[in-house]
């Protein structure tokens, strides 16, 4: 099972993860290196990870499991979902696939 964070990142996206701070267990919550900014677990994990530009998160976003599976990709403009997102099941198989225009859904491909 999935922790709430990342059930709400995936009903929400990204602009609802916190950004700052610490876990209990002294690992860092989020890093930004250039225009990339990585999510990560209280166990170090890889969370998300994407292109976040002055504040906006931009571009491709990838989402993981705490054990590395791709879990969902799609695309942010602006802050906003943007163009295709695919989520995968815990076995990597398609469990969902839509197209987004500036957070609407528009199409079921």
């Amino acid at each position: 099972m999935y922790d709430l964070s990342m059930s709400e990142l995936w009903l929400y996206g990204v602009r609802k993860m916190k950004k700052d701070g610490l876990y209990a267990n002294g690992q860092k919550v989020s890093e930004q290196n250039g225009d990339t900014l990585t999510y990560f677990y209280k166990n170090g994990a890889k969370k998300a990870e994407g292109k976040c530009i002055n504040g906006q998160f931009e571009g491709k976003w990838l989402f993981f499991s705490e054990d590395g599976a791709l879990l969902q990709e799609g695309n942010f403009n602006n802050n906003l979902k943007d163009g295709e997102w695919k989520r995968y099941s815990k076995t990597g198989e398609l469990d969902y696939h839509e197209e987004f225009s500036e957070w609407k859904k528009v199409k079921k491909p």
